[in-house]
């Protein structure tokens, strides 16, 4: 405990934010004077170890210590950039984009600071807006790298730092490490050098990347009543300007949702796919008779979308989004390569062979994603596509919106739905369901046994289908670099695919079928839900969860 308590102590004194080092000043004390057990635990878990940067960045809960998203953390991994970029000969300045969660502006104006304390170049965006926003601006306006400060999706105590290279995309390894390894050795912050805070791109960067997004849209019908929320994040006043300029009327914007508002007050995860989170948006739809159900995460680079059917309204899956779209660019003869995650569905592939196109699959992340070579079109099933690689390299919620509207648009001028269009694909290449088994820890040695569990003792059947293959994706392959997960293939074309997440303390297990439609689609529906919730039982009983 005594060696704890020096290391807190020695972190508050280094740490330049009064309210983190007045938290755990205090915490230091309780500890001290013999506090709860719990308030020891929760000084240990801050000092457990330091948050990984890696291909994500960093993501973590704000709080004082290396475990905990603060301006020590924010400091130490900009300087660690900064020296990765000058040792790399990297030319150019770097811009820095921010949401509206606690602390971002905060964190992007220390990274601008460290940048040109450096001898770089920063250029600060000129208020919170989405990431994609960034993305964009990194390769406009000539950077060598681009810093976003968000946490995404994650609930409102969390922060994060996602790190792009001159390229536009987010950094792969060896990247990563080389920059890790950069921060390790960074002293204390205290030394430093720190200089101003950057010159403030103008908004001139949102008016250009507006208007290349909403220049996507082409000439055709755009009768759709639209219901929008941007789930209290930064997608709001982007994403209403883009479907101006492109001739959508205004949508109707759930209200209590609209502005951003870091607590994100009306929602229990800030993420369109956890239940409740379309509640809002839903009871609009209803009321307003719309077409349409439309959403952002806080950052605006994921897209949900719900429709109306004769039950009710329904959440579309981020593989019929994604196949949607696929379809839709494939329609223009939009040419190159379609490429998708492994843990989305294989119904891509499909799609684009018919069309005549290169297909590929990556690890999940559009750090995979955004750099094949010739990319066309890219998605991953969590909701997040890339339909202008040309300008984003990344995944964009504002421009798949936009596209998703002109394809409904453009359908419901033909007396057709986005649904009619998925059975009518049903129907050419089979019905490709898909679903999630999720499961949230608290303690991350529940995932390392379930995976070594089933390492161990591979399952021989799921669902009563048999497993015809069993792939350890930590091995790497010629396709693959190696990452932890297990890959099943199922008789049938079905597929299961096991994953810790890489951003949230969650195992995520993917899972697809693929029924024949011979008949009315519902009837193909029905026997992949069946099909789905047996591979889904016996896998749970073979995670031992």
């Amino acid at each position: 405990m005594s060696d704890l308590l020096d290391r807190a102590r020695a972190w508050a004194a280094d740490d330049p934010d009064p309210q983190t080092r007045t938290e755990l000043e205090r915490l230091i004390a309780e500890v001290e004077a013999g506090g709860a057990p719990e308030l020891q635990a929760d000084l240990a878990d801050r000092f457990s170890g330091t948050l990984e940067f890696g291909t994500a960045g960093l993501r973590g809960a704000l709080g004082a210590g290396p475990n905990r998203m603060n301006r020590v953390v924010v400091i130490r991994a900009a300087a660690g950039l900064a020296a990765y970029l000058k040792d790399t000969g990297a030319t150019g300045p770097v811009v820095i984009g921010y949401d509206a969660r606690h602390n971002s502006d905060v964190f992007a104006r220390d990274t601008a600071q460290v940048m040109t304390g450096a001898g770089i170049r920063a250029l600060v965006m000129p208020r919170p807006l989405p990431t994609p926003v960034l993305a964009f601006a990194i390769r406009e306006l000539g950077c060598a790298a681009g810093v976003m400060v968000t946490a995404s999706h994650n609930p409102p105590q969390d922060n994060g730092y996602k790190v792009y290279l001159g390229d536009g995309s987010q950094i792969v390894p060896p990247a990563d490490v080389e920059i890790a390894e950069r921060i390790a050795a960074v002293g204390p912050v205290a030394d430093v050098p720190r200089g101003e805070a950057g010159e403030q791109v103008g908004e001139e960067i949102v008016d250009r990347y507006q208007d290349t997004v909403a220049g996507l849209a082409e000439d055709g019908p755009r009768d759709l009543r639209i219901v929008y929320t941007p789930l209290h994040g930064v997608g709001g006043s982007t994403v209403l300007q883009v479907l101006e300029s492109a001739g959508f009327d205004q949508p109707r914007v759930v209200e209590p949702q609209e502005q951003p508002d870091p607590e994100f007050p009306t929602v229990a995860f800030p993420n369109p796919e956890e239940p409740g989170a379309m509640d809002l948006a839903l009871a609009l739809a209803r009321e307003s008779g719309a077409d349409l159900v439309v959403a952002n995460d806080p950052d605006a680079d994921r897209c949900a979308a719900a429709v109306p059917t004769g039950e009710g309204w329904r959440m579309l899956r981020g593989d019929e989004v994604g196949a949607l779209l696929a379809d839709h660019l494939l329609a223009r003869r939009h040419e190159g390569v379609y490429a998708t995650s492994i843990v989305s569905s294989s119904l891509l592939g499909k799609l684009a062979a018919a069309h005549g196109q290169p297909y590929a699959e990556t690890l999940t992340g559009f750090k995979w994603i955004g750099r094949i070579p010739g990319l066309a079109f890219g998605y991953e099933e969590a909701l997040g596509y890339c339909v202008d690689p040309e300008h984003v390299k990344d995944k964009d919620g504002v421009s798949a919106l936009l596209l998703l509207c002109e394809l409904a648009a453009g359908l419901k001028a033909e007396g057709r739905t986005l649904t009619d269009r998925l059975d009518e694909i049903a129907r050419e290449h089979g019905l490709h369901a898909t679903d999630q088994l999720s499961v949230r820890v608290t303690d991350l040695s529940v995932i390392a046994d379930a995976m070594t569990t089933l390492r161990s003792t591979p399952p021989s059947t799921l669902g009563g289908l048999t497993v015809t293959s069993a792939e350890d994706l930590s091995q790497g392959s010629a396709e693959l670099p190696p990452t932890d997960g297990l890959r099943y293939r199922l008789a049938g074309g079905a597929r299961v695919i096991v994953r810790p997440s890489g951003t949230e303390p969650k195992l995520k297990c993917y899972l697809e079928v693929v029924e024949p439609v011979t008949g009315p689609v519902e009837e193909a529906r029905g026997r992949a839900t069946e099909r789905l919730a047996a591979i889904k039982a016996d896998l749970q009983g073979a995670l031992g969860l």
